[in-house]
């Protein structure tokens, strides 16, 4: 079943069983506001499921962002287990009222999806990148250069689920979803520390999945 039905039909089920069993069981005022509150959390759940139809950009010299959220650092880290050498790093903080869903940062083939249990820090942390349950796609350009990338779902502390669609050899297009972080997390994109490679982007800018623009190739 899609993940965007779950929830809603869960709380659905809750109000009608609410409506049903109620009466004569709870009183009148409880019944409203029993009923209201999970109204209100019907509302929350189909906004966080929220996925929005987008058009990423046509220039093959551009990384896109693949999350909707904050930049919450951007340094240069050593990067050796796919990239291999000094990478540019963007970590960027889903709130719980972004949209969830991730995309690819430009036209790729996926060399590796690589998922690794760890713990639960607050996502706006740097840490968490290294610490957190995580899932890692090692990514490769399709297009000049043919740079390796990195994207990398991080788990926070309210967010428990990783969800991932992709296989190892699947292609994806700049923008084209691959999966989702259920209730507030960290996505993070690597890419090789190149000199014609400029960030557009600093701490505390707002970014659109699929639609802003984090880095550009310039030769």
């Amino acid at each position: 079943m899609p993940q965007v039905l779950v929830f809603p039909l869960v709380i659905l089920g809750a109000m009608a069983a609410a409506a049903l069993l109620g009466p004569g069981r709870i009183t009148g005022g409880s019944l409203a506001v029993l009923e209201a509150l999970l109204g209100l959390g019907l509302v929350f759940v189909l906004a966080f499921f929220r996925d929005p139809e987008r058009v990423a950009a046509a220039d093959k010299g551009e990384l896109l962002s693949p999350a909707d959220g904050v930049v919450r650092d951007v340094e240069i880290v050593q990067e050796d287990d796919f990239i291999g050498g000094p990478a540019l790093r963007i970590g960027i903080f889903l709130s719980i009222f972004n949209a969830h869903i991730n995309r690819a940062p430009g036209d790729v083939r996926v060399h590796a999806v690589r998922y690794r249990p760890g713990k639960f820090l607050n996502a706006m942390n740097p840490r968490a990148g290294k610490v957190n349950e995580s899932n890692d796609l090692h990514l490769v350009r399709t297009t000049e250069p043919q740079d390796r990338l990195i994207v990398r779902q991080i788990s926070g502390a309210i967010a428990r689920r990783i969800v991932c669609g992709v296989e190892d050899g699947a292609r994806l297009v700049a923008g084209q979803r691959f999966g989702m972080i259920k209730f507030g997390s960290r996505t993070e994109l690597y890419a090789p520390a190149r000199g014609d490679l400029k960030c557009l982007v600093a701490n505390g800018d707002k970014v659109k999945a699929g639609l802003t623009v984090l880095m550009r190739y310039e030769s």
